[in-house]
């Protein structure tokens, strides 16, 4: 036999892995589309025939009951074909994910500025939004309730409040050698996706509707509309070929612009798309939480935390959405990658008359992360110890001190061997070094620098949503489909379930296309969301094609009369004995010999189990860890700032495509950084949210990011047995640029000579910068002077 089929010779899975498909890097599927204009995108689909427009009236008011409503001059504007409202629902008027408290269009009440009332259909879109602005609405106004902390005071919820407690923490807190307690505010995130939300219906025969959408969760998509109009799940029909980003935004959101294009196609009997103005987009959708937190923490002289007391109180909005399992995650993140053993915390979801919050990468695990960074980072400064030194002596371990406070064990724990490797590799030390000689001689420009640990769990919330399908085609070409329940939004979920089929299979990535996402080729999915899509939808498709592998396997063993296990698949060749055949023919053959080419796939996580009403159990089925350093300059004149350099180590496990996921960690650090520094959401006395477009609201640009940024994957291989025992990357490393944060509160803290602890709010705008550097100079000015510093400035006066 020649060298070509040497490798063949040992058994079917090393045949494969001599030329395997995964774990190396390849271009994403539809980059050359992206690159060329070419890909497809909801609003890209050509337009059926008799294709009407679509757009949303809108509330003026934060809170007010609707007394009259003239839609006489919207129905007169040019174009205008018809005007509909909540009375023209003919089932449910609701679109709530978890809760039915959510109105597709709002009725006899509008709860914030910006909700829905009316859809306007008319020929072309412009028509439609210019006739949406002429209606005519009295109101009565209600009290509203604007802000968290209003909500909080009022005792306004949109569900009971969670609290979860291991141990005497306020016991443990009175007795600590160190007390320390405060408030941290941090605020939301606009998801501000490239592709705006979008909807397109079209009515099909036999009471049918075809929707393509822009969502995350085309199976939600598909029951919000079947329950407004009255019908059966299989009635409707979700597609989505890909999105221009998610990010959590499209993951329940996108159902109001489903039903209100389905709606208007049900009731015209002819296709209506529905894409409104960005303006309009984030007037009307929900963010990321902000949330305020109060904590009380005792410590000892190393920064050890003894107890540590938490209130979270988050920005809901109007309804509950998924504000719920937000604030689940938010709570099970507050450890990070500490060991606290006595703590408590109290999660309260505030309900405020502005847009309902939602889903955004992180889920609330950020938030819950980065109050534990906070109050740390406090502890630190408490000591007079570095930040790192502080956070080292609290990390969890490996055979103790290990436990969550919600009871899960950590048995993956990589911590300890990731940091080593960061500070190594980022110069910490020597750097830190250096920042504080440049500060010590730089009155006005000052210099940060931190790092930062990350450990977040991988699971949904609800045990049910971890399962998926998948389907796998062979055509007797030798070419492959395949339709998985997942959705393409930008992040390669796609090209790497295109890698997992291929290396299953034998064959070159090449051969392998998978299709749009489809509801009516795999039911009943989850959402692409919770960093689960390729864990998930891998595993399913892996789980098909290893099916007709198998089958391919049993055909070609009987025509070489060889035993199956020495049937081996690779490069696309199958060789048995001294048969060798290329995977084209044996389609072929098998095809003539009524093999069945097509399998379905199914894949459940195992080992998870949850008690929302204790806040105990396993909920994720492992973790994936990492760390970042990084090094800011701040002028401490006017709020500006700069990251120098960055320095990410994220843990993949055994990455799938080592491409795509450093570059899922490179925008998850500018997205997380973009966050945390420069993204503020703003309302107004009234309520109205006043950033609400490009020009008022500031996400990270080419000019944010620094000049020196390294980012590397931490060798690693999962314990548990996930697809290739690779590791998720879409959520966890958003978590990397908390170091961002404290390196500018570390600069900060620089000008009361690292004695106190700025009161930096989060995001970090320039005039956030400025009010903690003027706080720090006041607190430093009301200090009384240590007799060593003032006999040492006499002598210098003298």
């Amino acid at each position: 036999m020649n060298k070509q089929t040497e490798p063949f010779l040992l058994d079917a899975s090393t045949a494969r892995e001599s030329t395997p498909q995964v774990g190396v890097s390849r271009p994403h599927e539809s980059a050359h589309l992206h690159v060329a204009g070419t890909a497809t995108y909801t609003d890209d689909i050509p337009e059926l025939a008799g294709t009407l427009h679509a757009a949303l009236g809108m509330s003026t008011r934060a809170h007010a009951r609707i007394r009259a409503i003239s839609l006489d001059k919207v129905r007169a504007a040019p174009g205008v074909v018809d005007v509909l409202t909540a009375a023209d629902i003919p089932a449910v008027n609701d679109c709530g994910p978890i809760l039915h408290d959510d109105p597709i269009l709002a009725k006899d009440v509008v709860h914030f500025i910006g909700q829905p009332i009316f859809v306007v259909v008319a020929s072309s879109h412009d028509d439609a939004r210019r006739a949406a602005r002429r209606a005519e609405i009295e109101y009565e106004d209600l009290p509203p309730i604007l802000s968290p902390e209003a909500a909080h005071a009022a005792g306004s919820y949109v569900l009971p409040p969670m609290h979860l407690r291991r141990g005497e923490p306020q016991t443990h807190i009175d007795a600590a050698a160190h007390r320390d307690a405060g408030s941290i505010r941090l605020g939301g995130q606009e998801q501000f996706y490239l592709e705006g939300q979008i909807a397109y219906a079209a009515p099909r025969e036999n009471d049918g509707m075809h929707v393509w959408c822009s969502t995350q969760h085309p199976t939600e998509m598909q029951h919000a509309v079947a329950h407004m109009l009255g019908w059966h799940a299989h009635q409707v029909l979700v597609e989505c070929r890909r999105m221009g980003g998610g990010f959590g935004g499209k993951e329940s959101q996108s159902a109001m612009f489903a039903c209100c294009a389905a709606l208007a196609a049900w009731k015209l009997l002819c296709p209506v798309k529905l894409r409104p103005d960005r303006d309009d987009d984030m007037m009307i959708t929900g963010k990321r939480h902000d949330f305020n937190f109060d904590f009380e923490v005792g410590h000892d002289d190393d920064g050890r935390i003894e107890g540590v007391r938490v209130e979270m109180v988050s920005r809901a909005g109007f309804s509950a959405d998924l504000s719920g399992p937000v604030m689940t995650r938010a709570i099970c993140h507050f450890d990070n990658a500490y060991w606290l053993p006595n703590v408590q915390i109290d999660g309260y979801c505030g309900r405020t008359n502005t847009q309902s919050n939602t889903a955004f990468r992180g889920f609330g695990g950020p938030q819950g992360a980065f109050a534990v960074e906070y109050i740390l980072d406090n502890v630190a400064r408490n000591v007079g110890k570095d930040s790192l030194a502080v956070r080292r002596a609290n990390f969890y371990g490996k055979t103790e001190r290990n436990v969550t406070p919600y009871g899960q064990t950590v048995e993956d724990n990589v911590i300890h061997e990731l940091i080593d490797e960061l500070v190594a590799s980022s110069e910490y030390q020597a750097r830190r070094d250096a920042t504080r000689a440049f500060n010590a001689t730089s009155p006005i420009l000052k210099k940060g620098i931190a790092i930062t640990p990350v450990k977040f769990g991988i699971s949904f919330n609800v045990a049910h949503f971890n399962q998926a399908g998948a389907l796998v085609h062979v055509y007797n070409d030798g070419s492959v489909l395949v339709n998985h329940g997942g959705t393409e939004m930008g992040q390669g979920l796609n090209t790497k379930v295109a890698m997992i089929v291929a290396h299953e299979l034998g064959i070159r990535m090449e051969r392998v296309r998978v299709t749009a996402t489809d509801t009516s080729k795999v039911a009943n999915t989850s959402a692409t969301a919770a960093s689960t899509g390729a864990d998930l939808n891998g595993k399913a498709a892996q789980d098909a094609a290893r099916q007709i592998r198998e089958r391919l396997t049993a055909f070609v063993a009987r025509k070489a009369g060889v035993e199956a296990d020495t049937v081996c698949f690779g490069d696309d060749l199958v060789v048995a004995g001294e048969l060798r055949m290329d995977f084209g023919d044996l389609a072929r053959e098998s095809y003539v010999a009524r093999v069945q080419l097509w399998s379905d796939g199914f894949y459940v996580t195992p080992k998870l189990y949850w008690d929302q009403s204790k806040l105990q159990g396993r909920p994720f089925y492992y973790y994936a860890y990492g760390a970042a350093c990084s090094e800011v300059i701040v002028d401490t004149l006017t709020g500006e700032w700069k990251l120098l350099r960055a320095d990410a180590l994220h843990d993949a496990g055994k990455s799938l495509n080592p491409a795509i996921d450093i570059g899922q960690v490179e925008g998850a650090f500018i997205q997380g950084m973009g966050w945390l520094t420069t993204e503020e959401l703003w309302w107004n006395k009234d309520g109205k949210l006043m950033t609400h477009a490009p020009s008022t609201y500031k996400i990270p640009t080419v000019n944010d990011c620094p000049e020196d940024f390294h980012v590397r994957l931490f060798q690693n291989r999962n314990v548990e047995d996930s697809i290739h025992r690779s590791k998720a990357v879409g959520e966890p490393p958003l978590l990397l640029p908390f170091s961002v944060f404290f390196a500018i509160r570390d600069a900060i803290a620089a000008v009361g000579d690292y004695r106190i602890n700025p009161p930096l709010r989060a995001p970090a705008t320039s005039e956030a910068i400025l009010d903690a550097v003027e706080a720090v100079q006041a607190m430093r000015a009301a200090q009384p002077v240590p007799a060593a510093e003032a006999t040492e400035a006499a002598a210098q006066a003298v």
